[in-house]
């Protein structure tokens, strides 16, 4: 269902983020990400002269290596287009990110790596999105590929190994309104977990 119509209006400007997760030949993940940001209107820098309406001022990539343990092995960033021209300089500095794992802290980790003048604000804007579509992509290709080589996949096994990749059930249980311990996700996948069974 698309959004209520909207009031008479001009578009003034696009951001546009393309994250893809990947399998590697070497048995490791690339979690890949676009940015850009165009304007819908001449807009003059003085680094640049005018950036015309649709030319992109931020063109940025970011691509993060990853293995299965979710330990970033490379990351490598890109600046294509920016404002200023001091911008890409920072895009080396996303290196450093290699060997964090992307877990709990992370962002606060990758911010003590290249935050401030280290980083970047539009790539550091990424992190926390890809580390989601690295989520995304790791769990569940591993619990597919431990899937007995049968027919159809069973969707109820399938379910549980990538619960269990992302630390079983009780690491899913209220974190959004689907996992709520009272909704009927829980109650068909997990009834022990239910609030019911819980005050019982």
């Amino acid at each position: 269902m698309p959004l209520s119509p909207p009031v008479e209006r001009n578009k003034l400007h696009t951001r546009e983020i393309v994250i893809a997760g990947y399998s590697r030949g070497d048995g490791l993940y690339d979690i890949e990400a676009q940015l850009s940001d165009t304007k819908a209107y001449p807009l003059p820098s003085e680094d640049r002269g005018v950036i015309a309406p649709g030319e992109k001022l931020h063109g940025m990539w970011l691509r993060m290596t990853v293995d299965g343990q979710m330990t970033i092995q490379t990351c490598e960033a890109a600046t294509d287009y920016a404002p200023y021209t001091a911008c890409p300089q920072a895009a080396p500095n996303f290196a450093r990110l290699a060997g964090l794992r992307i877990g709990r802290g992370f962002l606060k980790l990758a911010a003590e790596r290249v935050g401030g003048t280290l980083g970047c604000t539009h790539l550091r804007e990424l992190l926390q999105q890809m580390a989601t579509t690295a989520f995304q992509t790791i769990g569940p290709a591993r619990a597919h590929r431990s899937m007995p080589a049968r027919g159809a996949v069973n969707a109820a096994e399938l379910d549980k190994r990538i619960s269990d990749q992302f630390g079983g059930p009780k690491s899913l249980v209220n974190t959004c309104l689907a996992y709520a311990e009272d909704g009927p996700v829980v109650r068909r996948r997990w009834p022990e977990l239910t609030r019911q069974a819980a005050a019982e």
